[in-house]
């Protein structure tokens, strides 16, 4: 079977945590130009989409290769607006048959052409619908405390009280960074699965330390 393979970046102009994010320097580039640099050096895709309801970021998307078909909807530019809905509302629009979406976040900054060229292997070689980056919990989160009455400590675990940490299976939390899926089934809830990174190939960006600390991992690994 022939498979055709789109790359949807969604790139919302609001950002509170971090105004402007999508478009904030980013060691010398928006830090969007670094998600669609790493989808066209893939060579994996028919075509890059970026989804916005902002005109800068268009305007940025277009200048690095990505292309912005149409504005973002009213309705999925809100802060609640599932993923889901953006990835429906650009395939309803678009002319082209797809197989394969890589929905690609606009501030992965670390992701490489090899992280996307391994997830979609992983979802085309096995019984998978979506594959994803996930990284392992730096502690045993079997071990972890919660505060009651902010200021009682109590096991969150009890029966993991006394049991070593290397005892512990591992956890994962999700990357943050794409998700490949099928076009028809998009983002299903089951046959998920994922590669695994490790913690100094990815940073989740929400606040201004996240930002320093990603440009810190980001030159570790490319420079």
């Amino acid at each position: 079977m022939e498979y055709r393979s789109l790359c949807i970046i969604p790139a919302r102009g609001g950002s509170k945590r971090i105004p402007r994010k999508n478009v904030r320097d980013f060691l010398g580039m928006p830090i969007i130009a670094r998600s669609i640099c790493a989808a066209k050096d893939s060579g994996l895709f028919e075509d890059v989409i970026v989804s916005t309801d902002d005109l800068e970021i268009a305007e940025i998307a277009r200048s690095f290769g990505a292309n912005v078909p149409f504005m973002r909807s009213e309705e999925n530019s809100s802060d609640n607006a599932p993923l889901k809905d953006v990835i429906s509302e650009v395939l309803g629009a678009i002319v082209g048959e797809y197989n394969l979406v890589c929905c690609l976040l606009p501030t992965a900054a670390l992701t490489t052409p090899k992280q996307l060229s391994d997830a979609q292997r992983q979802l085309l070689e096995n019984d998978l619908l979506t594959v994803r980056p996930i990284v392992e919990f730096s502690y045993p989160i079997q071990r972890a405390f919660k505060l009651e009455g902010n200021s009682e400590v109590k096991w969150v675990s009890p029966e993991h009280a006394l049991t070593r940490s290397q005892d512990l299976l591992p956890r994962y939390h999700d990357a943050g960074q794409f998700y490949w899926m099928y076009a028809e089934t998009q983002l299903a809830p089951n046959k998920r699965g994922a590669i695994i990174l490790q913690d100094w190939e990815t940073h989740d960006i929400d606040n201004e330390s996240d930002w320093v600390v990603a440009e810190l991992k980001f030159k570790a690994l490319f420079r």
